[in-house]
């Protein structure tokens, strides 16, 4: 954004000048204008009356149109602006919604904020809090513990009385890495449920991964693009895949409509920790605006019908301003899946 307000200024100036020529009173009082701060109007005119809310798929579809209908709803509330929700099949799917002006606000992984930052030129203003941090992890997972666990199946009872299953460690590590000896039991043809061409989690982290602790090429792996966290989980326990990438712990979100879902998949390795998920803004909006924005959504996250609200989209317990550097990280683990 602030390069094209660098270029909108320059251009004005031009502007300016060619106006002193033709007549110097109208150009010393829009010079005036600018240096007293005074507003000409062309700031307001620049953002638009109503706001796109953009997301991805993470659970069922109707669920999520729905759940992203009252999230809207609260931020139009405390914004005081119309805020529509748009669910776009995937992450590219929503960098392309911010790039064309058909969403202003978004709701991305951290790979895809960063393609949001460079390729639909947004601002990434927040990222998410889950369990009292902003990194998480991608979990590996199996329906053929025989072959991917090196030790022994843990089994952990869940608060709903559920079972999940774990092994090589992970039922104890909080960070990744862990359990990645098993890593390299996974070949090159080994077919991978995985999430989405876009997703942090779900594609970059891992495949990254697997080069560099396999020595696979991430770019050849014989991958199924699930198109949701849930989804992979559901494939890997459908026997059709026998090992498959989620966040952790995506089992959270299959476990209500199948309770044997902690057994019938197990946990073998986590990623290495990544920058959660956040909020990017379009560059076109005024920095008012984008910062109006940004603190609407951190105050419906602190009311209980907006904690709710945000919990039922994608598991959010709180929103922080965006740490930049440590999503510079997922920029140079993207930038290895260029042109993808």
């Amino acid at each position: 954004m602030k390069r094209a307000m660098r270029f909108a200024a320059i251009g004005a100036a031009a502007a300016l000048a060619l106006t002193a020529c033709a007549s110097e009173e109208p150009a010393d009082e829009e010079t005036a204008a600018e240096e007293t701060g005074e507003d000409t109007g062309e700031e307001a005119a620049a953002d638009p009356e109503e706001l796109v809310l953009g997301l991805v798929p993470s659970q069922d579809m109707d669920t999520l149109v729905e759940d992203a209908d009252e999230l809207g709803a609260l931020i139009e509330a405390e914004l005081g602006i119309p805020v529509t929700t748009t669910v776009t099949d995937s992450y590219a799917g929503l960098v392309t919604a911010m790039q064309t002006g058909q969403a202003q606000i978004g709701m991305f992984g951290p790979i895809a904020l960063v393609q949001a930052a460079d390729q639909a030129g947004a601002e990434i203003v927040l990222q998410s809090v889950r369990y009292g941090t902003s990194t998480y992890h991608t979990q590996w997972f199996t329906n053929d513990p025989d072959t991917y666990c090196l030790d022994e199946v843990v089994e952990v009872e869940q608060e709903d009385g559920s079972i999940y299953t774990f092994c090589n460690g992970t039922d104890e590590a909080e960070t990744g890495p862990a359990g990645e000896d098993a890593l390299e039991l996974i070949e090159q043809d080994t077919q991978i449920s995985m999430v989405d061409e876009s997703s942090a989690s779900g594609y970059y982290y891992p495949a990254t991964q697997l080069e560099r602790v396999a020595g696979l090429d991430p770019l050849a792996l014989n991958t199924l693009f699930a198109g949701g966290h849930p989804n992979s989980i559901i494939n890997v326990a459908s026997g059709d895949y026998p090992v498959g990438v989620s966040f952790d712990d995506a089992r959270d979100n299959v476990v209500e409509e199948n309770p044997q879902i902690g057994e019938e998949v197990t946990v073998f390795a986590f990623s290495d920790e990544i920058p959660n998920d956040g909020v990017a803004v379009s560059g076109d909006l005024s920095e008012d605006l984008q910062q109006r924005i940004a603190d609407a959504m951190v105050a419906v996250i602190e009311t209980e019908e907006g904690a709710t609200a945000f919990d039922e989209v994608y598991s959010i317990e709180g929103l922080v301003p965006a740490d930049l550097e440590a999503l510079d990280a997922a920029r140079e683990v993207e930038s290895n899946f260029a042109g993808l």
